[in-house]
């Protein structure tokens, strides 16, 4: 057939009604088994495709999860964190039949407004809400639209809503003990955006361990996680006085372009400059020297993070709709980008 396959063409196939084809489809009652496996293997002969926004009218579902991100096409485009957890999180959704709606967005304003257009116009079921911020008015938002929502980010204290989240805290230390016993006492850490909530978390971590090791110096720059600003600060770190020894960075991205700029200015790496990067995507094992990084499965993160929100979807009305999930934290790799501090 050149056309759709329709119910009603299976129907005529098998000898029986649209209602025997569709209570069959749909795995309902209605029909024997016999004749339920006659009409499968038919519609499957004839490469029946079923019609999501069909079927989504007949069981009330839109079979499908929306993502809004406040973040670039372009950012997007090389940003391996996304690129995993999107990998992971459609992988899940396939398994169970649905579909992943994405959409970029601006500001926080056109962000409510797509997730209050999506529920009203049952375009979604639920919705995965990335970059959970400090203070995020988004979590109350989708909490009194009865929209299902899971965060993948976490711990939100009294929240409303169910939380996935990596302890961010505990990398933190490793990274700062570790570097502290090759001999770093001038360390810099390249940051994402300051109102997060994860980079938050990191900051206070950083600080912590820094004071309780008593480094020199432990400055924290904030960025928006290009490549650019990456390559700017670290510029700007490695010519001044008194430069560190060690840098961190709060993603692949950046790490990469600090690298260049190392290289730029003729600073060996390890010999005379240290780098840690987060999230360990192939870029940190691309580069040389190798990067040295935070080690956690991200496509697994955004498959536990799917599998949260469809038990939200499919649980009962009373359902406890404000659990939380603690991934295992990120485990440190040590590459050729490390090495001991010199005098």
């Amino acid at each position: 057939m050149t056309r759709r396959v329709t119910i009603a063409d299976i129907a005529a196939a098998a000898g029986v009604s649209k209602g025997a084809v569709s209570y069959a489809l749909n795995g309902r009652p209605g029909v024997s088994a016999a004749t339920r496996a006659k009409i499968l293997a038919i519609a499957a002969e004839m490469g029946f495709v079923p019609n999501r926004a069909a079927r989504s009218l007949s069981v009330s579902s839109a079979q499908a999860v929306g993502i809004a991100l406040r973040r670039s096409a372009r950012t997007l485009g090389i940003e391996p964190y996304f690129m995993e957890l999107i990998s992971g999180i459609e992988a899940t959704l396939s398994a169970g039949s649905f579909g992943l709606t994405l959409q970029i967005v601006d500001t926080v304003e056109e962000e409510l407004e797509v997730y209050r257009r999506w529920w009203a116009e049952r375009r979604v079921d639920g919705v995965l809400m990335c970059d959970v911020g400090t203070e995020d008015r988004r979590l109350d938002f989708v909490a009194d639209l009865g929209l299902p929502a899971v965060a993948v980010g976490g711990p939100i204290e009294g929240a409303r809503l169910p939380a996935v989240w990596h302890d961010d805290a505990e990398p933190c230390r490793e990274i700062l003990g570790y570097l502290h016993a090759l001999g770093h006492r001038r360390i810099a850490r390249v940051a994402g955006f300051a109102h997060l909530l994860h980079t938050g978390i990191r900051d206070n971590a950083y600080a912590e361990t820094a004071a309780g090791l008593g480094l020199e110096s432990m400055e924290t720059f904030h960025s928006d996680y290009t490549g650019e600003q990456g390559a700017r600060i670290t510029r700007r770190l490695l010519s001044s006085a008194g430069r560190p020894t060690a840098v961190i960075y709060d993603n692949d991205v950046m790490a990469v372009a600090g690298l260049g700029v190392a290289h730029e200015l003729g600073i060996d790496v390890p010999g005379r400059l240290s780098i840690v990067a987060w999230d360990d995507s192939p870029l940190c094992r691309l580069t040389h020297p190798a990067l040295t990084s935070l080690t956690r499965d991200i496509s697994a993160y955004g498959s536990q993070c799917a599998e949260a929100l469809l038990s939200v979807i499919g649980a009962e009305p009373d359902a406890d709709r404000t659990f939380s999930v603690q991934c295992l934290p990120a485990q440190l790799s040590p590459r050729a980008s490390t090495g001991p501090a010199r005098a």
